[in-house]
């Protein structure tokens, strides 16, 4: 869909379907509303005499000018309550217009932008928010099947009266095509069958990044693992079928002169468990378990875009987690790259693993934050629920505080669980430095306290256990993979970049 901005009345708009918007409890429609009902001689304000409109969230009238507009049908957009509206609920309005003017078969459709009026909304907040709710809602996996051909919306207007606002609306419709190309890219790859989102498959998209915007790339392979001693990597590696791939993506990896972030994403491709076997119920789930690295590929996609003036780097260690002849074992001791030794509780705990080897390498880069995203426990899920919010642990106050800015901004939502000395003793051991995993109680945390192990700088873990996949459709995403933390990383990544 084609995003296009320009300056007029929404009145004029050259489009088949014209979508304004109105708050809940508005008797009288003003600003653009306000103007296409007049051109239409009160039909909205009839709408809301009868009761037809009230103006609540996700509420969406359509109304047919029979000739008295250019437009076949106006859409008018339920925003709720004004004292409760933000920018997620620039989003939900904007997909809900966007989806009912899909299913009447629009073609060419024009907007305003929600909330830069009345709404009081920042412009290019606004537009942004405006644009990615319209493009998530009408995301469509492309998946391996005979299908009717589905209808596509060719053209988006966004349209804007005050010609002072036409740059802060461009800007922000640019940062919202770049963030929902890195959103749709992270949701292509969880949606991926596990024999086609293989680590090779994740390579093969770091590497359309690296071309497209001139990042440098490293694809590691076994052989390069071991020479930096990645022996908790290449533990989970070693009953793989499918070749592993350590990949480091560099965006202005040369200029030390900037700040560092990096982000470090868990690529499990598939997870069965390894010798501690999963059940076979759901099993097939675990193709989300590389959420974490679709997220930081996604996000890395969408800073090429946007030429961050940061230097980020994201760094994915993708491994299938399969049981065969040389996989590792419970009670295996294994040495990560820091020269830590790990007891094998259980092979299923083999996200911390990964993560821990490229935590130890994302210290190369002297960091000035790092921020690792994983699908790393069921605990979670329990202790938030799925689909609700994931669960931040951070050793840095300052780093917390704008990451759940952050999430706040783009309803990527983020609850801060603590880092307490009794989960680090839940994971000691006899015959290491520490085990693998502390149990079944307390798991979310005691998965947080291992990888800590592994760090040296300002730090955050999110675990998006209940956050990647989804059974249910929300007002703009999908069943299937969301893309849950792209959005929040290119926030946090912006304001770091806008501070600096």
């Amino acid at each position: 869909m084609q995003i296009v901005v320009k300056q007029g009345d929404i009145v004029a708009a050259e489009a088949d379907t014209v979508i304004v918007n109105l708050f809940e409890g508005v008797g009288v429609p003003g600003g653009a509303t306000g103007a296409v009902d007049r051109a239409l001689d009160g039909a909205i304000a009839d709408l809301i005499a009868g009761g037809d409109l009230k103006g609540k969230a996700g509420e969406v009238a359509v109304i047919y000018p029979r000739g008295a507009i250019g437009a076949r049908r106006v859409l008018v957009v339920g925003l709720g309550q004004a004292d409760k509206f933000d920018l997620d609920g620039v989003r939900q309005a904007a997909a809900a217009g966007i989806k009912r003017a899909r299913d009447l078969g629009a073609r060419r459709v024009a907007s305003i932008v929600h909330g830069a009026g009345i709404g009081g909304l920042d412009v290019a907040a606004a537009a942004q928010a405006t644009v990615e709710g319209s493009l998530l809602a009408v995301y469509r996996f492309d998946a391996q099947k005979k299908k009717e051909p589905a209808h596509d919306i060719d053209s988006l207007v966004l349209v804007e009266n005050d010609g002072a606002r036409i740059e802060a609306v461009t800007a922000g419709v640019a940062t919202a095509e770049a963030v929902v190309a890195g959103v749709r890219l992270a949701r292509d790859l969880v949606n991926m069958p596990p024999n086609v989102a293989t680590p090779t498959r994740m390579a093969a998209a770091a590497q359309d990044i690296a071309d497209a915007h001139g990042l440098a790339l490293t694809i590691g392979d076994r052989e390069w693992a071991a020479e930096r001693h990645m022996g908790a990597y290449l533990a989970v590696a070693q009953g793989a079928g499918e070749p592993p791939k350590f990949i480091v993506l560099e965006h202005n990896g040369d200029r030390t002169d900037l700040p560092t972030v990096v982000l470090v994403g868990k690529g499990i491709t598939f997870d069965t468990g390894g010798i501690s076997i999963k059940p076979s119920d759901r099993m097939g789930d675990m193709k989300s378990d590389m959420g974490g690295a679709a997220a930081v590929l996604g996000a890395m996609e969408a800073v090429g875009r946007l030429d961050i003036p940061l230097r980020v780097i994201g760094i994915t260690p993708c491994t299938e987690n399969m049981p065969d002849a040389n996989a590792y074992r419970p009670a295996d001791v294994i040495t990560a790259s820091n020269g830590k030794t790990i007891e094998i509780i259980s092979t299923d705990a083999e996200g911390r693993m990964v993560l821990a080897d490229a935590l130890v390498l994302a210290e190369t880069y002297t960091p000035q934050a790092v921020i690792d995203l994983a699908t790393l426990t069921g605990a979670c899920v329990i202790a938030l629920g799925a689909g609700v919010s994931a669960g931040i642990f951070c050793n840095d106050e300052s780093l917390r505080d704008q990451l759940l800015a952050a999430a706040d901004s783009t309803h990527e939502r983020l609850w801060p669980l603590p880092l307490y000395d009794d989960y680090r003793r839940m994971i000691n051991s006899e015959v290491a430095d520490m085990k693998n995993s502390g149990g079944r109680f307390g798991g979310v945390g005691t998965s947080a306290v291992f990888l800590q192990e592994f760090t040296n700088y300002p730090w955050a873990h999110i675990d998006i256990a209940g956050m990647a996949l989804a059974e249910k459709p929300g007002e703009y995403s999908p069943v299937g993979g969301t893309g849950f933390g792209v959005r929040l990383l290119v926030a946090y990544l912006q304001h770091l970049s806008d501070a600096s």
